[in-house]
């Protein structure tokens, strides 16, 4: 189950509707129904209030087999300033790539990195959508290609910087770090694991 999933499910047994929930917290319902689609979470301070409200804890509503914690960091991000920048062991075909290379590099110049190829998790919902279309047109994969325009922008990377693991999404505006709770090991490519909504496949070392 996707945290959006579980967002959704809590909200229902508590008896609220989205526009009360987000009511409470202060944000448009959009944003309930962003977080409960998976295109996005919300930020610490509104994920405990979200817990204290609907009455679970944090450990449900995050929980990846308890990979990620509540430690996480956003910054803004200007790619070009790495245009310069020559530090990433593998050369990237496409040059805004080879910027978000450059730019967890510079942030954890002595950590291993992995670049992480991505799929978002479809939630049961988009699952009977794609089966509708899968019935009714020849293409059957609409929701994974409409999935994969949305994601574009985002490029993951696992950095392991001693006994610490963190899981880096770059996007064109900020770069968002999460710690995580537990190791994941061991780092092959290839190997695939799943985490916040998404599935990652190890890619090539940085």
């Amino acid at each position: 189950m996707t945290f959006g999933e579980r967002l959704r499910e809590a909200r229902k047994k508590a008896g609220m509707t989205q526009e009360q929930l987000a009511e409470v917290l202060s944000v448009s319902r959009q944003a309930v129904t962003k977080w409960e689609s998976d295109k996005g979470v919300p930020d610490v301070e509104n994920l405990k209030l979200i817990a204290k409200v609907l009455d679970v804890s944090i450990d449900y509503l995050l929980d990846d087999e308890g990979m990620l914690d509540l430690s996480c960091t956003r910054e803004p991000i200007n790619l070009e300033d790495y245009a310069g920048y020559n530090s990433a062991r593998t050369k990237r075909l496409v040059k805004k790539d080879k910027w978000c290379d450059e730019a967890v590099r510079a942030k954890f110049p002595e950590a291993r990195i992995n670049y992480l190829q991505h799929k978002q998790i479809m939630t049961n919902k988009e699952k009977g959508v794609q089966t509708a279309f899968w019935l009714t047109t020849p293409i059957a994969n609409t929701v994974e290609i409409m999935q994969a325009f949305q994601n574009t922008d985002k490029h993951f990377y696992l950095v392991t910087e001693e006994e610490k693991q963190y899981l880096v999404l770059i996007t064109d505006e900020f770069m968002e770090i999460h710690h995580l709770a537990k190791t994941i090991e061991p780092m092959k490519k290839g190997k695939r694991f799943e985490l916040g909504g998404f599935q990652f496949t190890y890619s090539v070392e940085i």
